[in-house]
């Protein structure tokens, strides 16, 4: 799945709250985010360094440049974000918790001071996820834990590239510093579709123009982007149905007989594509690997690309034109939340 970021403000929101419970995950926020930037180095010294692995520089190298022609090609911002290298010595930044109720799919929202509410809470240590994911549990909800391999402080500090997104091709490396750069150039509170749909439209639009422009870009995978989209249609398809069997009146056993039989259905269709469709590929199978019927698991699909053809027709209206573009999305997320989403939904038949 793509990329999850906590739009985290470390340090900023201490002051506003009350509770030591609060406060002791703010100072963990707080105190993951002051690790993280201690451990930042300028990119150009990593590349000096004679300690530096030959792999790791060349792809510092295609960072630097992509980041460079993105301020002028897509006017992106031009600050002091992904000029910088960072090795945490972990699988991953951060692990974001998230949590439904067993018959429903709205998530249990945690509400920062300048970003808002967002769908899950993240910790830098796993540990700690894993214990309030217990804690979850306990009381009745379906919970899920997703390592995080790169968030946006939306500007707030230089954030840098780090070892966490190594995992990717160079073409992913690239997007994804597009998109997080996104994310800093515009963001509205409390509307997830429309930030990730953004930038995951920058993303894709701008790593499209740039392997245009640098074709010596190593090619990624190019069966990855239609299977994932049709990886993606399946479980949103399961999420559909489910939101229909939970507004029916049934009784506790029926719904949950009912639920598990969705995700048994879920499992089958994918192995149906998988075996035929796929040729035997089995890149989704670690995440069937423990497929319980699980509402939580299901959250992060259909946030981050809803309206990602309403972004690329608002592209074409603007001519193409990235200036006139990003001015039109800044005109939308300045409207009312309902009549932003209006706009949108417009949007999506004119492609």
């Amino acid at each position: 799945m793509r990329v999850v970021r906590l739009t985290l403000l470390a340090g900023l929101v201490l002051a506003t709250l009350s509770g030591c419970t609060r406060l002791r995950y703010y100072a963990h926020l707080a105190g993951g985010q002051w690790q993280l930037l201690h451990e930042r180095h300028p990119i150009a010294e990593v590349l000096a360094s004679p300690d530096t692995a030959p792999e790791l520089k060349a792809r510092l190298q295609q960072v630097v440049q992509a980041r460079s022609w993105a301020v002028g090609a897509l006017h992106l911002p031009d600050n002091g974000s992904y000029r910088n290298y960072a090795d945490l010595g972990r699988p991953y930044v951060m692990w974001n918790v998230f949590a439904t109720p067993e018959l429903s799919l709205k998530p249990l929202e945690h509400c920062f001071l300048f970003a808002g509410c967002v769908a899950y809470q993240g910790y830098y240590e796993r540990a700690q996820a894993e214990a309030r994911a217990a804690d979850l549990r306990a009381e009745g909800y379906d919970v899920y834990v997703g390592g995080v391999p790169a968030y946006s402080t939306l500007g707030w500090f230089d954030d840098p590239v780090l070892n966490t997104m190594m995992r990717w091709d160079d073409a992913q490396l690239v997007g994804t510093v597009f998109h997080e750069l996104a994310h800093q150039k515009l963001y509205v509170q409390d509307d997830t579709r429309f930030n990730e749909s953004y930038a995951a439209f920058v993303q894709q639009e701008g790593l499209r123009a740039y392997t245009a422009a640098h074709p010596q870009l190593p090619a990624g995978d190019e069966a990855a982007q239609p299977r994932r989209t049709q990886f993606v249609r399946l479980v949103l398809d399961l999420r559909q149905r489910l939101n229909e069997l939970y507004a029916q009146p049934l009784d506790l056993e029926t719904m949950r007989a009912r639920k598990s039989e969705e995700f048994a259905r879920l499992r089958a269709d994918y192995e149906r594509l998988r075996d035929a469709d796929w040729n035997g590929d089995r890149r989704y199978d670690a995440w069937f690997a423990d497929i319980t019927p699980n509402n939580a698991r299901l959250l992060p699909f259909g946030l981050y690309d809803e309206y990602e053809p309403a972004f690329a027709a608002l592209f074409e209206r603007a001519g193409r034109d990235w200036t006139r573009f990003h001015v039109e999305a800044q005109q939308l997320a300045e409207l009312p939340a309902d009549q932003r989403k209006a706009q949108l939904d417009q949007l999506l038949p004119l492609l």
